[in-house]
């Protein structure tokens, strides 16, 4: 009787996670390899990269406003492990301020993090995976892309824009087998809080919006809102579920107060979540 040929294993799939360096990244970056990917984990400075190399996570300089930078980072995963399977757009910030303080070039910045950056990483894994005909992309939103609050307009406007993007990304591509999928974090214990509110002092501190900047600021750095936000690992085990899963959920809302809050906006007229998100923060009206 011929002896039957050995199988081989699969190849194991590739993720690539950026702004990996902390937080939902770096909790991320480890989820995806207890599942089983090749984990390359980016950001700006590799030296904040080595605890993840240490778990055997492959880190990658990469910075998102740099499209060299972004080529070369696709080039490398795809020559080193010939495929790509999920991309994990995480890599954004906070920009606060009045919407008439805020500089345009941070403003455009802001966008060029949190919007350009994400689909520009999108547009250069897609033709990857049209060839496999499958792979996930996962853009990280927040509920702030499904709501407001008062000096966040140029943080927010960048949101919503990741979640129409998204939408309009997902019926262009199901027709190749790949699936696009939002995830919306609510109150996280990371520094996004601190980052935002040192933004947004720097903006509106001073002037006639010095009142607002005062209390969203305190509310930002609140170490109530503090105690009561969730961990990363919330927001990485939904992207576990969502990059595993053969038909995923086209959003997942987790973390504090992200469904409460998204439901409350859907069912509130304007001007009384208006009112609620202002008594939240703590601004006067």
């Amino acid at each position: 009787m011929p002896a039957m040929p050995a199988q081989t294993a699969p190849p194991a799939k590739t993720a690539l996670v950026t702004g990996a360096s902390s937080g939902i990244g770096e909790a991320t970056a480890l989820k995806l390899q207890q599942l089983g990917y090749t984990v390359y984990a980016a950001a700006r400075r590799t030296d904040r990269l080595q605890q993840l190399a240490e778990h055997g996570i492959r880190p990658l300089a990469m910075d998102v406003t740099d499209d060299t930078s972004m080529q070369a980072g696709i080039e490398r995963i795809t020559a080193e492990t010939g495929r790509i399977d999920a991309l994990v757009n995480n890599a954004g910030y906070g920009s606060y301020g009045a919407v008439e303080d805020v500089p345009l070039d941070e403003a455009r910045y802001q966008f060029e993090v949190n919007v350009f950056g994400a689909i520009r990483l999108a547009q250069l894994v897609l033709p990857h995976m049209r060839a496999q005909r499958s792979g996930t992309i996962v853009n990280i939103t927040s509920m702030g892309g499904k709501i407001h609050t008062p000096l966040g307009g140029w943080y927010h406007g960048t949101k919503f824009a990741l979640e129409a993007l998204s939408d309009c990304l997902r019926l262009e591509v199901q027709p190749f087998g790949i699936d696009v999928v939002v995830i919306e974090p609510g109150g996280i214990a990371t520094e996004w809080g601190a980052i935002a509110a040192d933004k947004l002092e720097k903006s509106s501190a001073d002037g006639a919006y010095a009142a607002q900047a005062g209390a969203v600021a305190a509310s930002l750095r609140s170490e109530a809102n503090a105690r009561r936000n969730s961990p990363p690992s919330v927001i990485a085990d939904a992207i576990g579920k969502a990059v595993t899963a053969r038909r995923p959920r086209t959003r997942y809302a987790k973390g504090f107060g992200a469904r409460p809050l998204i439901a409350l906006r859907r069912i509130l007229p304007d001007r009384a979540f208006d009112t609620v998100i202002s008594r939240a923060v703590g601004v006067p009206r």
